[in-house]
């Protein structure tokens, strides 16, 4: 491959706007987890894109949480400003025809002296289509942003546009990871991210935030790989809940996450999943770490 032009690009916004799914659809993997339920993101996701022109190292954040002050939310909005001040490209991600004070307390967080992109997501979902040049105005007028281009991430739409945008401000030379990279994070850490995405999407309606992955075993024997994994939750009542009737509850989310982990891993998964109340998990700074939150 020719020189190529790379540099990393943090997307940010509140809960919920469509980071992770855009995130996805760009590398064209599912490294960041999606489900309805906000705040699905915890971590700072890093997702590759490498093509014949640059190498785009995408940083998704946690959405940014204005509402709880526990130690969990005041982790991930420190994730949150450190990812900003290390960056070279910034995407604010909002919502199309939404923007209220949890947008603009994001918008107040940008850094002034680096490029930042308005993608405007869920263009799809817009009712009148008329609204939508008004809303960029309105949207655009509270920061001075380097481009405002209009997405569906859902739909794929406008996405060659937004990486034309962005590959403008690229500021390095050469390849900052090996041209087939599509993360940085460890497959130890995705087993435990699809594990908790099929816990918010399954029972997202029935089981409170406050809910963690921990892998306890992870070993690779040529293409298998065996995982012991444990869901972390706050209350024995939350404990029941994920087991469900039967046990079905747990062997549903078992069954789900291993075919994700088999296609993304490229082997086959054994995977066994039990459940530890661990009371008070997601405000203790000390067990935060252990899990993984930095």
């Amino acid at each position: 491959m020719t020189a190529i032009r790379s540099g990393t690009l943090a997307i940010v916004g509140r809960p919920n706007v469509g980071k992770s799914t855009l995130l996805n659809h760009l590398i064209g993997e599912k490294i960041s987890i999606v489900s309805k339920k906000a705040q699905t993101t915890r971590h700072r996701i890093t997702g590759i894109l490498t093509d014949t022109e640059s190498q785009f190292v995408f940083v998704d954040t946690p959405g940014f949480q204005t509402r709880f002050a526990n130690a969990l939310n005041r982790t991930m909005n420190r994730g949150v400003k450190e990812t900003l001040s290390d960056v070279d490209v910034v995407l604010l991600v909002v919502e199309a025809g939404r923007y209220d004070a949890k947008d603009k307390a994001v918008v107040r967080l940008l850094p002034p002296d680096r490029p930042v992109i308005l993608v405007v997501n869920k263009t799809d979902l817009l009712k009148e289509r008329a609204a939508l040049l008004p809303f960029l105005a309105q949207v655009a007028a509270d920061f001075n942003y380097a481009a405002v281009v209009p997405v569906s991430a859902a739909k794929g739409r406008q996405t060659q546009e937004l990486l034309a945008e962005a590959r403008k401000h690229l500021p390095h030379d050469g390849l900052m990871f090996a041209e087939d990279d599509l993360t940085d994070k460890s497959e130890r850490f995705l087993a435990a991210e699809y594990i908790r995405e099929k816990v918010f999407r399954l029972l997202g309606d029935e089981l409170p935030y406050a809910t963690a992955v921990e892998i306890e075993r992870f070993e690779v024997d040529g293409k298998l790989r065996r995982i012991n994994a444990a869901i972390v939750v706050d209350r024995d009542n939350h404990k029941a809940i994920v087991i469900g009737k039967g046990g079905e509850s747990l062997k549903r989310i078992a069954s789900e996450a291993r075919q994700d982990m088999e296609r993304l891993f490229g082997g086959k998964v054994y995977l066994e999943i039990w459940v530890k109340v661990k009371s008070g998990w997601n405000d203790d700074e000390r067990l935060l770490r252990s899990l993984g939150y930095e």
